[in-house]
C-alpha cells in the first residue's frame, strides 16, 4: 500500500485521522514512544504487511525529498550524519504510524502501549512465538534486536532466546558447519549480523574464507588476561564485500551452465580434457542485472581503491578441510572508469566462479570424500591493504602465520609458539610457491634463528622479487625488488640488510642503503622487534585458544617508524583450523614392535604426526646413485620420480633416498622439484657424503614451504646414529614393481625400486608414526 494519499474520499479522511490519532496518543510517551514505535514496525513486518526492504527504501525516499522541501535541491547537499540520522528517523516514525493505522486496529497499539509500560520491558510479549527456523529473517533481526536492547540483568532472562535467533541468522548467512556454529554463536551479536547483510549482494551464505575471516576479527577484539599483548588495538580486517553463494546458482542458470555440474563425477583425463572449454564458457556468461547493479554501487562506494575477488566457497576454510588452495583468486587495480573496473570486477568473479570445476579443486574433493557436497561457490571482495609508495600500491609486511610449528630445523624451537613466512609486498609470494625465490621463516619462539647458515646461503635463499599494483599502470605486477626499493622506503631499516661481501650488516641510516643491488630482504631488524614477535605469537596463541585446534592465518601488516618504538597494524586476510590428522598432538610411538616389522626409526628433526595405510615405497639406494656414472642419468632419476608421483596419485606412498631431495647438487641429492614429489606423504632423506660433504636436510631449504602447506613431512634418517635404522634388506630385496608401473622407466630399475608393501607383507601396510616432542619415529609394518 502506497503511503501517497491521493484524495478526499471518507475512507482517505478517516486513515488520516487515525494517523494523527496515532501521533497525538504516542506524543504523551516522549521516552517511551521509540520502544513503542519498534515493536509497532514489528508487527508490521511479521505479518508481512511490508518488508524491512521495503520500508527502509520507502523512508530513504520520503527523507530526500524532505530535503527538496527545505530547499536543499540537486545536487543534494550532503548533510552531516547525525543531521541525516536524525532526518531518517523523523520520517520513520511518520511512515510507522501511516502503515500502522491503515492496517492494524487501534486496540492492538493499545496492548503494545501497555505491554511496554509494564515495567518499560514487554517481558510477557518477549518470549519467542514462533519457530525461529521457519520464520523470515526480518522477524528475527527485528525480535533479536529487541532482546540485544534490554538491561543486562533483564537480557540475561531471555539469552537463550537471543542464541537461538543467532544460531539460525548465523546458519542461514555465514555457515552451517556446526564447529563453526559452536564458537561463533557466542560471539557475533544481531548487530554484527546486520552488518554482514548490509554487505552482502544476492543470496544465500558468505562463504567459509569470509566466515573464518569475521569470527577470527571477533576472537582478537576479545579482553583476554592470557594474552602477552593487547591485539584488538593492531588487528582490523579489510573493508569486505561478500556476493552470496546463491548468485553462484542464478550464474549458472542465467547462462545454461548446469549442464557442466556433473563434471565432479567423471575421469581425471575428461575433467582436464574439458576445463579450458567450461572456463570459456563462464568467461562468456552475464549476471542478472540486479547483481549488477549492486556491483556498480560496491564499486562507486570504494572509489579507485584496489580490489581482489577472492574465493570463499562453502567448502572452503571449514573445520572439517581446510581446501586451501584449490580454488582462485584474483586482483583488481580499478584504477580505470566505473565501467572498465566493473568489467574488470566481473570478469574476476567469473573466473572464481569457473575454478569450481578446475581439475586440482575436483581431484581433491575426490580424495577427501566431498564429491556429493553441495558446493557453492560465493565470492569475497575486500580492499587490497596497502600503502602507496611512487607509482605503487603494496603493504610493508604480508604473509603466513602458523599457530603450531609443523617442522623445526633446530631443536631449539618450540612447535607450540608457532611461526611465520613473509615477505615484502602482496602476500601471493608467501602462500604460493615461487621459483627461484623465497620468503623469510621465522620461528616465533627463536626469531633471529634461522633455517640458512652463513652469508652465502642467506643470500640465495631471500626474496628477490615483489608483487605489487602499479597504479600508473592499472595492473597487478611482479617487479624485480631492486628496482622497486631504495633508500626513501619508510620501512626500510626493518626489511634490509646491506650486502658488504664476506658479511650482511644492519641498515644503521639511510646513508649505508648505497645502491638496491646492495640490499637483501633479510627482515633482521624486524625479527629484533619483541614487540612484533609478541604480538604475533599473541594473536596466533589466543585464536588457537578459541578454535581449540592449531589454525594458520594470512595477513598484511603495516609498519610506522617511530622513535622508540615502531606501530603495527596487522590486516587479518583468512584464517582456517588446521584440522589433519599430521597436525594430532598426542602422538606416541608404539612399544613391542617386533623387529621384523621395523622398516626404520629416526631420532633426529622429527616432526609431529602420523602417516597411515602407506602402500608404495619408492627408493632410490644411496649406494646405487652414488656410484651412477653421469649427471644425464642422474637428473633422468628425478624425471622418474615425477612419472612415479603423478602414476601413483590417489595411492598413499613415500620416497626413500639419498641426500636431500631437490638439492640443486646432484652429488648432494636427487634434482627434483616440488612438481615431482607433491603426491607423496613423507619424504625420508638418508645422508650422503661424497668428498668430505655432507647433504643436509630440507628443514629450511626452498622446499620447506611447500612440505608446510601440503602436509608432506621431511623426514631425516641416519642409520647407526643415535638408534636410527633402516631396513635396507627389505628395501633392496623386495619385488621391484617399477615395470609394472612405468614399463618405460623399466631400464632405470637398478637405480629406482618399488616396492608394493601389502604385496609383499601379506597384505599389511606401512604406517609411519613421528613423536616430534620426544624425537622419536617409527615405521613400521601394520
Amino acid at each position: 500500500m502506497s503511503s501517497d494519499v491521493r484524495g478526499k474520499s471518507s475512507v482517505d479522511v478517516q486513515h488520516q485521522h487515525k494517523v494523527l490519532g496515532i501521533y497525538l496518543e504516542l506524543a504523551q510517551y516522549p521516552i517511551l514512544a521509540h520502544r513503542i514505535r519498534e515493536r509497532m514496525r514489528q508487527e508490521l513486518f511479521s505479518k508481512g504487511i511490508i518488508t524491512i526492504e521495503a520500508f527502509e527504501a520507502e523512508v530513504k525516499k520520503k527523507a530526500i525529498l524532505s530535503q527538496r522541501r527545505e530547499g536543499l535541491l540537486e545536487p543534494l547537499i550532503e548533510e552531516p550524519a547525525q543531521v541525516w540520522n536524525e532526518r531518517l528517523a523523523f520520517v520513520r516514525d511518520q511512515i510507522t504510524d501511516f502503515y500502522f493505522a491503515y492496517n492494524l486496529p487501534h486496540d492492538h497499539l493499545e496492548e503494545i502501549i501497555q505491554s511496554v509500560l509494564a515495567g518499560n520491558v514487554p517481558y510477557d510479549e518477549l518470549g519467542l512465538t514462533f519457530n525461529p527456523e521457519l520464520a523470515p529473517w526480518n522477524l528475527l533481526f527485528a525480535q533479536g534486536e529487541e532482546y540485544e536492547r534490554l538491561p543486562p540483568e533483564e537480557r540475561a532472562k531471555f539469552q537463550h532466546h537471543l542464541q537461538e535467533i543467532i544460531v539460525v541468522l548465523i546458519k542461514g548467512m555465514i555457515s552451517d558447519q556446526l564447529a563453526f556454529v559452536g564458537v561463533a554463536k557466542e560471539l557475533f551479536t544481531i548487530q554484527d549480523l546486520k552488518d554482514i547483510r548490509r554487505r552482502r549482494i544476492g543470496r544465500g551464505k558468505i562463504g567459509g574464507k569470509a566466515a573464518g575471516m569475521l569470527l577470527a576479527w571477533k576472537i582478537l577484539q576479545l579482553a583476554d588476561n592470557d594474552d602477552d599483548a593487547c591485539v584488538r588495538e593492531h588487528v582490523k580486517i579489510p573493508d569486505s564485500y561478500f556476493i552470496g553463494a546463491d548468485v553462484f546458482y542464478d550464474f549458472l542458470s542465467t547462462n545454461g551452465l548446469n549442464r557442466y555440474m556433473n563434471q565432479k563425477y567423471r575421469r581425471r583425463q575428461d575433467i582436464e580434457a574439458d576445463h579450458p572449454q567450461i572456463k570459456a564458457a563462464y568467461m562468456g556468461g552475464q549476471f542478472p542485472d540486479e547483481v549488477v547493479d549492486s556491483i556498480r554501487q560496491l564499486l562507486e562506494d570504494v572509489g579507485n581503491a584496489p580490489l581482489i575477488a577472492r574465493s570463499s566457497s562453502l567448502l572452503e576454510d571449514n573445520f572439517g578441510k581446510a581446501f586451501a588452495g584449490k580454488y582462485d583468486s584474483f586482483f583488481c587495480p580499478n584504477q580505470g572508469s566505473i565501467e572498465d573496473n566493473l568489467a574488470a570486477l566481473l570478469n574476476a568473479i567469473k573466473r572464481v566462479y569457473a575454478s569450481v570445476l578446475n581439475p586440482d579443486a575436483l581431484v581433491y574433493r575426490q580424495r577427501m570424500g566431498l564429491l556429493d557436497y553441495d558446493e557453492r561457490m560465493a565470492v569475497l571482495i575486500q580492499k587490497v591493504q596497502g600503502t602507496r609508495y611512487r607509482r605503487y600500491f603494496f603493504p610493508t609486511l604480508a604473509g603466513v602465520g602458523y599457530s603450531r610449528n609443523p617442522f623445526r630445523w633446530n631443536p631449539k624451537i618450540r612447535r607450540e609458539d608457532g611461526f611465520l613466512r613473509l615477505v615484502w609486498g602482496l602476500g601471493t609470494r608467501a602462500v604460493d610457491r615461487v621459483a627461484n625465490d623465497y620468503p623469510r621463516i621465522i620461528a616465533l619462539s627463536h626469531p633471529q634463528l634461522r633455517p640458512e647458515v652463513g652469508v652465502k646461503k642467506i643470500r640465495k635463499y631471500s626474496q628477490r622479487f615483489v608483487d605489487l599494483v602499479d597504479l600508473e599502470g592499472d595492473a597487478f605486477k611482479t617487479l624485480p625488488v631492486r628496482e622497486v626499493i631504495a633508500d626513501d622506503y619508510p620501512a626500510l631499516r626493518y626489511l634490509v640488510s646491506v650486502d658488504k661481501g664476506g658479511y650482511l650488516a644492519p641498515l644503521i641510516s639511510r646513508l649505508d642503503a648505497g645502491n638496491a643491488d646492495d640490499l637483501v630482504l633479510t627482515f633482521e631488524q624486524l625479527t629484533q622487534d619483541k614487540q612484533f614477535i609478541t604480538l604475533m605469537k599473541t594473536i596466533l596463541t589466543k585464536l588457537e585458544r578459541h578454535y581449540k585446534w592449531p589454525v594458520d592465518i594470512e595477513f598484511a601488516a603495516d609498519i610506522r617508524p617511530q622513535y622508540p618504538h615502531a606501530e603495527y597494524t596487522i590486516q587479518l586476510l583468512q584464517c582456517r583450523p588446521l584440522v589433519s590428522q599430521e597436525w594430532m598432538g598426542n602422538v606416541g610411538v608404539p612399544e613391542g614392535i617386533p623387529e621384523q616389522d621395523l622398516i626404520l626409526t629416526a631420532s633426529k628433526l622429527v616432526p609431529q604426526g602420523v602417516v597411515p595405510g602407506i602402500r608404495y615405497i619408492v627408493y632410490i639406494d644411496p649406494v646405487e646413485y652414488s656410484q651412477t656414472p653421469d649427471y644425464v642419468t642422474r637428473l633422468e632419476l628425478a624425471r622418474v620420480v615425477g612419472r612415479l608421483n603423478k602414476r601413483l596419485e590417489g595411492e598413499r606412498f613415500i620416497l626413500v633416498g639419498p641426500g636431500r631431495w631437490g638439492s640443486s647438487n646432484l652429488d648432494l641429492g636427487v634434482k627434483v622439484t616440488y612438481a615431482d614429489i607433491y603426491n607423496t606423504k613423507v619424504l625420508v632423506e638418508i645422508p650422503l657424503t661424497r668428498e668430505g660433504i655432507t647433504a643436509e636436510a630440507s628443514y629450511g631449504t626452498h622446499f620447506f614451504q611447500d612440505l608446510v602447506e601440503t602436509g608432506i613431512f621431511p623426514l631425516p634418517v641416519t642409520p647407526g646414529e643415535d638408534g636410527a635404522m633402516l631396513n635396507s634388506t627389505f628395501l633392496t630385496e623386495s619385488p621391484n614393481v617399477l615395470a609394472e608401473l612405468l614399463p618405460a622407466d623399466a631400464r632405470h630399475a637398478r637405480y629406482v625400486r618399488v616396492i608394493d608393501v601389502p604385496a609383499v607383507t601379506g597384505g599389511r601396510y606401512l604406517e609411519i608414526v613421528m613423536d616430534g616432542e620426544h624425537e622419536q619415529a617409527v615405521g613400521y609394518l601394520k
